[in-house]
């Protein structure tokens, strides 16, 4: 029972620690006691969860996911490829509504053969190599940077990092508080469960309604920009091939291909579909892939 009084002053204490601890320049806690030091961090933990997130604040945590993703996968430079795919972003969202990142988007290829695509809230696109050589037609292009586009402009990016923060509060109030023998055997199973497992909801990607929102988003705005929303269903088909082939899931932390496939077709047949001009395309794709 001491445990959950405990765990319910932390929570209460907010507004106070808040008060206190934004006029200080220096982290009070490194000068308290250690104990009473792990409080104070947990419930600054818990105000960092409430806090919002300025387009600033969104655009410099992408840069550093982009940062890391780069040096983890170094840059492919090919000129004309990294400003051929970013013309094709353009294009893109320039159907979407009015927002943009707060610096833009800028699409970059990452030397890899691996089959990943990845954006981050600050505007970054990263596609492998990988998943470049998938495409069969800029159409095909157009849906992996529309799908990528889709996560930024629905913040699914933002949710993620919210989530990641409430994770890392709930980690330190749990850390912060002690159980006994005494205490409830379902309280101690909790915090087990927080401090071993829930981080692991936020490195797994996207849940799969996102992913589910972002291909109909992509559809809607490659209909939208003149592309053919069939690359859609191209890439997806090319995808399910190769893991039939390899007998692995290719794209693990998403939903399997058939299931996407069967999604976007409902989503297309809410649309009022441009006319087929992809004919006039090939000629340039064919160019910078060769």
């Amino acid at each position: 029972m001491k445990a959950v009084k405990k765990l319910l002053i932390l929570l209460s204490s907010v507004p106070f620690f808040f008060s206190l601890t934004s006029c200080l320049s220096l982290p009070v806690e490194d000068f308290l006691d250690p104990k009473l030091g792990q409080d104070i961090r947990a419930v600054r933990s818990v105000i960092k969860a409430t806090e919002e997130i300025t387009p600033e604040d969104e655009y410099l945590i992408g840069r550093s996911v982009a940062a890391n993703l780069i040096a983890a996968y170094p840059v492919y430079e090919n000129k004309s490829l990294e400003v051929y795919l970013n013309s094709i972003c353009q294009v893109i969202v320039s159907n979407t509504d009015g927002f943009a990142p707060y610096d833009g988007y800028h699409v970059k290829v990452l030397n890899t053969t691996e089959v990943n695509a990845f954006a981050t809230s600050g505007g970054h696109i990263l596609i492998t190599r990988g998943m470049i050589n998938c495409a069969r037609s800029e159409e095909d292009l157009a849906f992996i940077i529309a799908h990528e586009v889709s996560h930024i402009v629905k913040k699914h990016n933002i949710e993620a990092i919210k989530t990641n923060r409430i994770t890392n509060a709930t980690k330190e109030v749990f850390l912060a508080v002690d159980i006994s023998e005494k205490d409830s055997p379902d309280l101690k199973q909790l915090k087990d469960f927080v401090g071993n497992g829930l981080t692991e909801l936020v490195d797994i990607g996207y849940s799969q309604e996102q992913e589910f929102e972002a291909d109909a988003l992509a559809v809607t705005l490659m209909n939208a920009a003149g592309y053919n929303v069939q690359g859609a269903i191209n890439v997806l088909n090319y995808l399910r091939n190769m893991e039939t082939a390899n007998k692995n899931r290719v794209l693990s932390t998403h939903p399997e291909p058939q299931f996407r496939i069967n999604k976007i077709n409902r989503a297309i047949k809410k649309l009022t579909l441009c006319e087929d001009t992809s004919e006039f395309r090939i000629q340039r794709f064919n160019n910078v892939k060769k």
